[in-house]
């Protein structure tokens, strides 16, 4: 598993908090001091919280389970991206849909629609409307895929939600709180981090800090879904080699029934 340090969460300004006065004080335990009116996060604590994230996340993921990841503020939008498109699990960067989670089945129909309008573009159903329609009909897909063309693949609600600041994100931790989906996050000085299952106290504003750290989640997704292949790989090997050892072990069984019957003759 990736590995991180002091000193890169330190070069990545991740202890960089909030002002003294905008603090949450049930992050008291992450603070180790205040500079010029800000505080400091405790990076060997943060170093101790991502171990324990990353170790949860990378189960999930040999698990055959998605991770979505959640960050629509904008110095984080295009750092979640790049990375989690490597992973290829899903993300929400632009807005959240209210009630994407807790009425999944209306967040489906509507991926259904919009895959749907892809095929009609591709098998040419799309040709035969007015150009009025067409327009409309593109619009409207476009409107679609750009709110949740990201999540077009999960198929049902996520095993894991990775929020980048929780106060910009509140309504898709509540979510995820009401169906008791666990929630890991990036948790600034300014944040409660009461409803978050695994906090990772750090700089949720500064892109070195995000880049890092959503980084190595994703690094620890990749090292679950290779002992996920791994494993199939050596599960399949098994089964070819039990498939070529049965004729010989049938062969093995009949000239024993036929010993038997000379034996008794």
């Amino acid at each position: 598993m990736a590995i991180t340090n002091f000193k890169t969460l330190l070069d990545a300004g991740a202890h960089f908090g909030h002002l003294k006065r905008k603090w949450n004080p049930a992050m008291a335990p992450y603070v180790f001091d205040e500079k010029k009116g800000i505080h400091v996060i405790d990076l060997n604590k943060t170093v101790v919280k991502i171990d324990e994230a990353a170790a949860a996340i990378k189960q999930i993921a040999k698990s055959g389970r998605k991770v979505l990841f959640v960050a629509t503020k904008k110095q984080a939008q295009e750092i979640v991206t790049s990375h989690v498109k490597e992973v290829n699990m899903p993300y929400i960067t632009e807005r959240w849909p209210g009630g994407m989670l807790t009425n999944f089945k209306t967040t489906r129909k509507t991926i259904r629609k919009m895959t749907s309008i892809d095929k009609m573009m591709e098998d040419g159903t799309a040709k035969t409307m007015s150009k009025r329609e067409r327009l409309q009909m593109t619009r409207q897909k476009d409107k679609m895929q750009k709110v949740i063309g990201s999540i077009a693949d999960m198929t049902r609600l996520p095993a894991a939600v990775f929020v980048v600041d929780v106060r910009k994100e509140h309504i898709a931790v509540a979510e995820s709180r009401k169906l008791g989906i666990p929630v890991f996050a990036m948790v600034d000085t300014n944040s409660d981090p009461k409803p978050i299952d695994f906090v990772i106290p750090a700089n949720d504003d500064a892109t070195k800090s995000i880049d890092l750290i959503v980084g190595l989640m994703c690094d620890a997704i990749k090292e679950g879904l290779s002992e996920r292949k791994a494993g199939k790989e050596k599960a399949a090997e098994k089964t070819a080699e039990k498939v070529a050892e049965a004729p010989v072990v049938e062969a093995k069984a009949e000239a024993v029934v036929a010993e038997k019957a000379v034996e008794k003759k």
